[in-house]
């Protein structure tokens, strides 16, 4: 699959959630377009362009599906519904652990290793504005957002964290996996 026709993939799947989603919309697939950039920058291997692309989807959907921070599991379950639909059932697993663990702090090992910990390094570098680059080039990863910017996607992250805080202070993270 080509990166243009990923970006069209990408576009045409979140299409379906842009209601759920709502003014939120844009930022959301800015951050799933960096997500998948920064994947295809880390892993050249083609043959696991659309994975990420899939996940860089569906890696935060339950935020606006569920009305939830705890948003692991249902954006797991909204990945799992459309790898069924699309008769990609075989790819649910590691799909799953590419959701899952996408917020791990340190080095995932596991079943998928390469593309798992590829797809966590994605969201890393987008999610620390670069601060956390794993090897690639700050002109790489400007040119991304340039490309997609952030349009205040990381505002709405401090927001919906800082609410969860005082409304769960005993779990003011419930997506971190350690």
């Amino acid at each position: 699959m080509a990166r243009d026709n990923s970006d069209r993939f990408i576009d045409d799947i979140l299409d379906n959630y842009a209601e759920s989603i709502g003014i939120d919309f844009a930022r959301y697939k800015n951050h799933v377009s960096r997500v998948f950039h920064n994947c295809l920058l880390l892993d050249r291997n083609p043959a696991n362009e659309e994975k990420y692309a899939i996940a860089a989807v569906f890696h935060d959907i339950g935020i606006w599906t569920d009305h939830t921070i705890d948003y692991l599991n249902p954006s797991i379950a909204q990945a799992k519904n459309f790898l069924t639909k699309s008769r990609k059932e075989e790819w649910a697993e590691e799909i799953s652990l590419m959701i899952y663990w996408h917020h791990k702090p340190r080095e995932y090992k596991g079943n998928y290793q390469e593309t798992v910990e590829n797809f966590r390094k994605g969201d890393w570098i987008d999610v620390t504005i670069g601060l956390r680059k794993f090897g690639l080039e700050r002109n790489q990863l400007q040119s991304i957002r340039k490309k997609f910017p952030n349009l205040g996607f990381h505002l709405f992250l401090i927001r919906k964290l800082t609410r969860n805080f005082f409304m769960h202070p005993l779990s003011p993270l419930p997506m971190f996996k350690f």
